[in-house]
This record gives C-alpha cells, structure tokens and sequence, in this order.
C-alpha cells in the first residue's frame, strides 16, 4: 500500500514530516516524498489519497490494567457520576437484571465529583439486600461493599486493618462499607472468580475500544492491585493471552508487566520463550507498588493530608524487601516497574533506584516510576541520572486540578504536581498512558491536556510552567512510549522496517491539527491493514 498526499509526523527526528509513505508485509517500506515512494508502485499496489489528512504512529498507552478495562466495559458505569441519586439510580438498575445472590460490580466513582462525601453501605443496603455488590473507585485503590457483602467477607466492628490497608469505620468504629489498599482483600477472597469465557470476551472488548481510540499497543501492568493475589495476572497471562496467541485472535499489541514477588517465574518465561511470544505479545517486566493514591488519601507525602491531619498516607511494602526484588530482577534482565503518587514515595523510590545501579553496576536499565504524580523540590532532575521513566497520565490531571488542593492544600498541590515539564527538563524519558478502566482511553485528549492543562470549565491553566509542547506530548505517546518499554526498534515511528502501525486524523492540514486537536480519529491500521473501523 501507499499512502500519497499526506501530512506524515514520523516520530523521527532524522525525518520529521513527509507527505508518503509505502507499507508492505506489515511493515514500512520507505517514507519520505511521494517521487521516491511511487517509484515502488507495482502491479497489486493499492495507493491511498488522503488529501492532505494528518497521519500519526500508532499510540502507545504506557499502563493500562487491558483486562479490568475489558471487564468494566461490562459492568456498572459510574465515571462522571455527578450525585448520590445518581449513583444509587445506576446501581439499582443494575441489580435489577441480577438474580437472587449475583454479585454487583462496578467502577469508575470519583466521590469529588459530586462535593467530596464518600459513599458508604447505607447507599446500598436497600437496593441491594438480596445481591453482594462491590465497586471500586476510579483510581483502583479503594472500594464500596454493601452490607451483604462485608458479612459474607467476616468483616465487622472487630476487624483489624490489615497490614498496607484501611477499613473506614464512623466515629463508633462500625465499618462503613468503604475499604483501601490491602484492606480491599478481604472482600476479593470471596468474589467468585470471573469465567475464562467472559475474561477472553473482556480481551476482544477491550481490544475494539483501545482501537477506536487509535491505540495499536498497549502496556498492560496487570490485574494486579493492592490486597490483590499474584495469581491472577499469570491465570490472564495463560488462559487469555496464550490463548488468544495460539488461536491467532490478537488484534493489537500488548507488553505485558507480572507482580515483581514472581520475578523468578518470569525469568523462567522469558528463558523458555523469549521476550516476544510473536509480534503481538511482548513480555516486559515486572511491577510493584510503594503506596496509594491521592483520592484514596493513601499517596505516601511527607506532610499530612490537609483533610485528615493523622494522615500521611500508606506505604505498601518493606522498602528493605523491595530492594532485594528489585535487584534480583535488574540483574536478572527484568525492567522494572514500580507505583509511586505521593512525593515521599517518589523519593524512597529514587533513593532505591540509585542503589541498586550502585550495587548492580551501570547498563540499560530503564528504570519506570508509574505516575510520579507528586514530587518534592528537585526530585525531578534526580530522573535524568540514571534515565528513568517517568510513565504519567495526563488525563489524572482533569480530575485532580478540581481536588488536590483540598487533599494537600493547594500551595503543596501547585509546588508538587504533575511536573512533566520539569521532569523532560530533567533528563527524564517521558511515556504517557491513560490508567484504564482509572481513566478512560484516550491518547488525544491526553495529548490536548498535556499541551493546555485547562481542565473542563476551566479559564486559565492548572500550573502553566508544567504544560508540554505538541511534538514532545506526541513523543510521549509514540517513540518515547515505545523506548520506555524497549519496543523503540520496532514501534513508535513511522521509520524504515517498523511495523506499520498508524492513524488517520480528520484534519487536513498540521496547522489545522496544532490548533485544535480532535476527539476522535477516522481511521486505526495495524500492520498496514485497517482495523477501525
């Protein structure tokens, strides 16, 4: 195929922009005017006009949990849930096409929304005294059971936290229903385990979505959360993508990151199989969690949260035994991923960082930190020493600019959030993703709120010194994203011998582009061939 007429951003800065581009055998074949391009024209050549439309790499979404995604895709919708009617309506519906014991489930609340109270099982004791429900809030790392559900969980006024968790209780020490971190375990030991047959539907699910948004690659870290058992990622990693790879059903491609406490098993992996099972299965690394976050009030600071003066949040794990991992792994050629919000985690992260290239020696490591949303004075050049990752989500940005000030004062808030800008100044490696089902796929708009930083509503910017230009949110989400999981030889720009993987924009021009980014995208193509629509 050759596409002629186009405005082409490559990724590449040895070639940034051309106007034609020849794919064949799902790869590119050369780039550049259309004179050098024709010129490959052969008999079965399909040549494709685009009038000028703007064609981009394929976008790479740097952490998604792509099976959770796929799952809540099915489930109670709760993002932008505006009230406490509102939630209860959707929830009663749901419950009414449920038989007698079925579980609930949903996702996607966001209590700030709707002015900050948290919802409690009282909400949905009586719309649900027959069925266990459980939906979790936006960021994953808290979670409202009713009634029905704590009882058959043995949770009670005599339940201890659990270590790395909180169960919230009124001021006479009852449950409420909400439960953070570790503490969400209690509640997972008894939820009956989702069908392999519904898993593998979440995979296709996802995969449509993921594609109508653009996305030809994604890193997925896994259904793996605090309070969360190991076992699941491995039990998707066999029974979905094994599959899905032995029956030929991928549609997209996929890095995948497992728990760090198996970092052995993954090692045994890649030894037996090597790093990829086939152009659509990567296995990348392995991830952990230091602490948190911020809505959840369990992001690790140095002060306490403006809203509860005992708190400073959670710290997930003995860094001593996040260490030795964390070593273990890095020698053994694994990269490593780790959790950190709150400004505090971020320094322990770094400070770990440091030693394990002190004690492991100097290589490529690519260390990641997912989120790095909060950091203190400097830590954000501490990034470009050893080349880390920054993996953020732009889009946590809309929700956040709305709430952080009442979570950590808005001095702190505006010092300390989302510094992408510091952090490239920095020397960092930036990679932007979305967090899905946390916030929903959409590498555009992420794009469009990195470079304006103006949440819905709002006039002037959130922290202006922190906005990014076109071209580097565009890296972030192309090469960069690509470098940060070492797929930068394959993907990640529309250069000689790269898989094919690209999107069409409806605008027909780069000015028209620049000035307003679209909502959508008319067409997705994964290795050369269209795949949306």
């Amino acid at each position: 195929m050759i596409l002629a007429n186009a405005t082409i951003y490559t990724a590449d800065p040895s070639r940034p922009f051309a106007d034609a581009m020849a794919v064949r055998a799902g790869r590119v074949l050369r780039v550049g005017g259309y004179d050098s391009v024709k010129e490959l024209k052969g008999r079965h050549t399909f040549e494709l006009n685009l009038s000028g439309n703007v064609v981009l790499p394929g976008f790479i979404d740097s952490h998604v949990h792509f099976i959770d995604g796929g799952l809540q895709l099915a489930r109670v919708p709760l993002r932008g849930v505006r009230s406490k009617d509102d939630f209860i309506n959707r929830v009663k519906e749901a419950v009414r096409d449920k038989h007698h014991g079925q579980w609930v489930f949903g996702g996607g609340w966001n209590n700030d929304v709707w002015g900050g109270d948290y919802p409690t099982a009282a909400w949905l004791d009586d719309i649900s005294p027959d069925n266990p429900v459980w939906l979790s809030r936006m960021d994953g790392h808290m979670g409202i059971a009713n009634s029905l559900a704590m009882r058959m969980a043995g949770i009670d006024k005599n339940t201890n936290n659990p270590v790395g968790g909180t169960i919230m209780r009124t001021t006479e020490g009852e449950p409420t229903g909400l439960l953070v971190d570790a503490a969400m375990k209690l509640v997972f030991d008894v939820i009956p385990e989702v069908s392999i047959h519904e898993r593998r539907d979440a995979l296709f699910r996802a995969s449509r979505h993921a594609l109508t948004r653009g996305v030809t690659t994604v890193v997925d870290v896994g259904s793996y959360f605090p309070g969360k058992s190991e076992k699941q990622a491995w039990q998707d990693f066999t029974d979905i993508y094994e599959w899905a790879h032995s029956v030929e059903k991928m549609i997209m491609r996929v890095c995948l990151f497992f728990p760090m406490p198996t970092w052995s098993r993954v090692c045994d992996l890649i030894h037996e199989k090597g790093r990829m099972l086939s152009q659509w299965i990567h296995l990348g690394g392995v991830k952990a969690f230091l602490d948190g976050s911020l809505g959840s009030s369990s992001a690790l600071f140095y002060e306490h949260y403006k809203d509860d003066p005992r708190s400073y949040g959670l710290q997930l794990v003995n860094m001593d035994d996040l260490l030795k991992t964390t070593l273990e792994s890095d020698k053994s050629g694994l990269q490593v991923a780790i959790h950190a919000i709150g400004d505090k985690a971020n320094d322990m992260l770094l400070n770990m960082y440091d030693k394990v290239v002190d004690l492991n020696g100097m290589k490529d490591h690519r260390f990641r930190i997912e989120h790095a949303q909060h950091l203190a004075p400097g830590a954000a050049k501490r990034f470009g020493k050893h080349g880390i990752i920054a993996s953020v989500q732009p889009d946590h940005i809309l929700d956040d600019a709305n709430s952080a000030g009442k979570k950590i004062g808005i001095e702190r808030a505006e010092r300390s959030s989302y510094s992408f800008r510091s952090l490239l100044v920095g020397g960092a490696h930036l990679a932007f993703g979305s967090d899905w089902p946390v916030s929903d796929i959409n590498p555009l708009q992420a794009i469009q709120t990195a470079v304006s930083r103006k949440p819905v509503g709002w006039e002037v910017p959130w922290i202006p010194v922190e906005r990014l230009s076109l071209d580097d949110s565009l890296k972030a989400h192309t090469i960069s994203a690509a470098y940060a999981c070492f797929l930068d030889d394959v993907l990640g720009s529309l250069s000689e011998g790269k898989y094919a993987d690209f999107v069409i924009l409806p605008c027909t021009s780069w000015n028209e582009f620049a000035s307003d980014i679209p909502s959508h995208v008319l067409a997705t193509y994964v290795n050369g061939k269209q795949a949306y629509p």
